[in-house]
């Protein structure tokens, strides 16, 4: 009996590859609303998935394959070529959803939590809403440790620099804004992504 050749298989191609240690990612399917990140310390609060506060968490049905390419001016850039900038384009209202968004992609990409500082130049994030209700002591101490992504305001001056710094432009005065930016790249050691209206980000910058 003659042999019949095997028809090759074919596989479809994913799209937004982003590989991650031990295998390839597959599409899923929308996740449920996260938190920020595991808070394993036992505290008298609600659980953070049961929270009623606005986006609390990183949706990921929405998230970008990467960060928007930078649409800030050469001239713009900071002397230290080390650090780049990417810029997500947003509204004030939408800003800090992009951001965590950002967060996501850096998660996925295989930035460690630790390596991430989310800050906001309006109403702070969420989570930084939640944990100073336990007092500013237990809100800081969790910086200090470094043991997952810290979300401060971009006005904070006890802010401690990390690899990657993701900057919701949410609010506050042009004059805020305009001195959150450099803040913000004086805070990342490689990366600052910076989420807000592109138009009005150049005008400050």
């Amino acid at each position: 009996m003659p042999l019949i050749p095997e028809e090759p298989q074919i596989h479809e191609s994913v799209p937004g590859p982003r590989a991650t240690a031990g295998g390839t990612r597959t599409p899923q399917a929308p996740r449920p609303v996260p938190a920020p990140g595991p808070r394993p310390a036992p505290r008298p609060a609600p659980p953070r998935a049961a929270r009623t506060h606005p986006s609390p968490g990183r949706p990921g049905s929405a998230r970008p394959g990467a960060p928007a390419a930078s649409g800030v001016p050469a001239q713009a850039r900071p002397a230290d070529a080390d650090v780049q900038i990417q810029l997500v384009p947003a509204t004030d209202a939408t800003a800090v959803t992009a951001a965590d968004e950002a967060v996501d992609v850096l998660l996925d990409s295989g930035r460690a939590p630790s390596d991430i500082l989310v800050l906001t130049t309006g109403d702070i994030h969420p989570w930084a809403q939640h944990e100073l209700s336990f007092g500013e002591e237990s809100y800081w101490r969790q910086q200090d440790e470094g043991s997952d992504v810290f979300y401060a305001s971009a006005t904070s001056g006890r802010v401690a620099k990390r690899p990657a710094v993701v900057l919701a432009v949410n609010g506050g005065t042009d004059e805020e804004s305009a001195r959150a930016l450099p803040a913000a790249m004086g805070r990342a050691g490689a990366l600052l992504v910076v989420c807000g209206d592109p138009e009005r980000l150049r005008t400050l910058l």
